[in-house]
């Protein structure tokens, strides 16, 4: 888990973690749950870069554009969506467990990620931040249930560091435990 030291950024899964539910919700049909703003704020009224990290593999078959999504997550008060436009099958570096949108943040922003969190609602959430030394935080919203229950065997070999109910909570947790 990450330390004591002060949390230098979040990254936040989309689908169920900030909103929708399970499925994938394209831009024009997404609807944020109700506690999300204010999660986002107390991160940002901390000092914590709040950045998205999302699978969108509507975008490689056309049922969307990165920048559709780009401009929905600036309305969100995101500083910078990292989105992964492939299917499973092109084997790509930066689709969730892959680390690859992780490693371009940590350039692009000079973070160390040991002091980041990725707060998901998916199994692949946790795996791509125990691949970075990063904090883990699984929400119940969303695939959380499933993600604890049914696909617990894909990440057996991973705690999380704190289960939250939503993502308000995760935000709570993250400023209290680490401030």
């Amino acid at each position: 888990m990450v330390g004591l030291k002060k949390v230098q950024a979040v990254f936040i899964d989309r689908d169920g973690t900030m909103g929708g539910d399970t499925d994938v919700t394209y831009p024009d049909k997404f609807v944020l749950y109700p506690f999300t703003e204010k999660a986002i704020k107390v991160l940002k009224k901390n000092g914590i870069r709040v950045f998205a990290f999302t699978n969108q593999p509507g975008i490689s078959v056309g049922e969307a554009t990165e920048e559709d999504f780009i401009n929905e997550l600036k309305e969100f008060e995101i500083e910078k969506a990292y989105i992964c436009p492939h299917t499973p099958e092109h084997n790509c570096k930066c689709r969730k467990p892959e680390v690859g949108l992780l490693l371009k943040a940590k350039i692009e922003y000079a973070l160390d990620l040991s002091r980041c969190f990725v707060i998901g609602d998916r199994w692949s959430d946790m795996m791509a931040a125990k691949r970075c030394n990063m904090g883990k935080i699984l929400v119940l919203t969303g695939a959380g249930d499933d993600t604890l229950g049914k696909d617990r065997y894909r990440w057996s070999q991973i705690d999380p560091d704190y289960v939250a109910n939503n993502l308000l909570e995760a935000a709570q947790w993250i400023v209290e435990k680490t401030f």
